[in-house]
Parts: structure tokens; C-alpha cells; sequence
């Protein structure tokens, strides 16, 4: 996937016209470019595109429009699958473009989960009442992060809750302001933590609720986070352009419901 930042008064006709060149002379540099999305409001483009080498690809970019990418970045195949499903039976055909007034959504969402750890146990061992104040301290927490972020609420789950962003950095912004929130309660009681999980791709939004894989995958890494921890697959690491958080490599996880190891990464919280 290559990156490019700061692309000015760069517009949407003219990201569209780039792609567009890019796809007539791909197969003189023996390259494939998938899609891209444009990031309209931080004017930046990302291209995702199969090639033998990064020297392919920029030789494609030279001749076709001369848009040079500042950076290229190494996207490994389970990644990608997970981020944008069956791209092999149905590669897009057009750019995506996000931001205002652009004639066509990007589809591309970070997708995040909150767990509340050990909700259940507070309602057999404090009761209901301590229950109830939990929860409801929780999705105050993290439905005012969202409306900061200018996140989305998909649904509650009961101990935790489904949104999703049309930007990656927002995301990680909201998840970062949630820990915070928590750690400065200093509560660690049952109840008193939240784990956090984060995906990024392409879901399919139906009747107001999300699904498919990069649904499921920010479940299962929810799912595998400590309380107090934040852990976000490898496409939200590499698409937090110009976050200065520490991510650290957690390595391949096995998750259920994925055939491939995922690799995660924790997203470092500043108290």
C-alpha cells in the first residue's frame, strides 16, 4: 500500500483522473491496483496495489501522473483479505473518496468495540444496583469520547458497545480519550476497566447494524485485550497517519473464526 500525505488543493477529479491513469498503463509495470481511498479533509490518498516491488509501483505512479507516494508500506495477505473481504472475485473498479460534499462515500470504517470487564460478576457479587452504575458510568465515558471523535454508535451490547468512524485516526483518538477516562477514575474493582478493540476495512451496513469480517475482527481482538488495554489490527496501525502513539507489536494472534494468525498491536496510553 502506498501513501500519499499532504496533497494540498489536490481534488477529488483529480485523485479520480490519477487512479484512472494509473489502471490504463498497469500492465506495462506488471501491477494491480485494487482500489484507494482519499482522505479529503486531511488530504491524504492511499493506494492499494499488487506488485512484484515497491519499485514497480512508483515506476507506474512516475509515468502515469508523476504522483510519487511518500511512503510504502508492506501489507501482508491475510491483512488485506481482512480489510477488504473477497478482493480477488470483486476488485472495485473506481476510486473511493471521503470527505465533504464528495459525490461517493469511501466505505472504509474503523470499527471499534468496548468490553467492560467483569460486568457480569458485579451484578452476582455487588448486585444490580452497583451493576447498573457500572454500566451506565461506561457508556457516559464513551458515547462523550465518541461525540468528540465524531464517532458513530452502532449498538449496545450490554457490557460494551459497537461504533464506527469514516476516519482511522478519529478511532484511535476516541479509544485513547476512553482509557483515559477510566484510569483517571482509578477504579479496580470488577467493572471498573474496559478493554478496547479496533478493525479498519469495509463492512456492510444493513437496517441501522454492521457485519462482516472487519466487524467480526474488532469483536475477536476486543475479545483478546487486558482491561485497560487498546488492541488494533495492522490496518489501523498503518493508516493512523500522523499519530505519535507507540504501537507495539504483539504478534501473530490466533483468533477464532480467522484462518490466518492476525498480528495486533497495543496502542500505548499516556495517564
Amino acid at each position: 500500500m502506498d501513501v500519499h500525505r499532504d496533497l494540498g488543493d489536490v481534488t477529488e477529479d483529480d485523485i479520480r483522473a490519477a487512479h484512472e491513469r494509473d489502471l490504463e498503463i498497469q500492465d506495462d509495470h506488471g501491477v494491480r491496483f485494487l482500489t484507494f481511498w482519499f482522505n479529503q479533509p486531511d488530504g491524504h490518498a492511499f493506494c492499494l496495489v499488487e506488485a512484484p516491488d515497491k519499485e514497480s509501483a512508483i515506476a507506474c505512479h512516475k509515468a502515469s501522473h508523476g504522483l510519487v507516494p511518500h511512503d510504502m508500506i508492506e501489507v501482508e495477505r491475510p491483512t488485506v483479505n481482512q480489510f477488504m473481504g473477497d478482493w480477488e472475485a470483486n476488485v472495485p473498479e473506481i476510486a473511493r473518496i471521503a470527505g465533504p460534499g464528495s459525490s461517493l462515500d469511501s466505505g472504509l470504517r474503523a470499527i471499534m468495540f468496548t468490553d467492560l470487564e467483569g460486568s457480569t460478576a458485579v451484578s452476582s457479587r455487588e448486585g444490580d444496583g452497583r451493576a447498573i452504575e457500572v454500566i451506565e458510568r461506561h457508556d457516559t465515558i464513551v458515547r462523550t469520547a465518541l461525540a468528540a471523535a465524531g464517532g458513530r454508535e452502532v449498538k449496545h451490547t450490554g457490557d460494551g458497545i459497537l461504533a464506527c468512524f469514516n476516519h482511522i485516526s478519529r478511532a484511535v483518538d476516541c479509544a485513547v480519550t476512553i482509557q483515559q477516562q477510566f484510569g483517571e477514575l482509578g477504579d479496580d474493582r470488577p467493572g471498573g476497566r474496559v478493554r478496547i478493540g479496533i478493525s479498519a476495512g469495509e463492512p456492510v451496513d444493513r437496517d441501522d447494524d454492521l457485519y462482516g469480517a472487519v466487524v467480526n475482527l474488532a469483536a475477536r481482538i476486543c475479545g483478546h485485550a487486558e482491561p485497560g488495554q487498546i488492541l488494533v489490527s495492522a490496518a489501523v496501525k498503518e493508516l493512523a497517519i500522523g499519530k505519535s502513539l507507540g504501537f507495539v507489536d504483539r504478534g501473530p494472534i490466533a483468533l477464532k473464526g480467522f484462518d490466518d494468525p492476525v498480528r495486533l498491536y497495543q496502542i500505548g496510553v499516556l495517564a
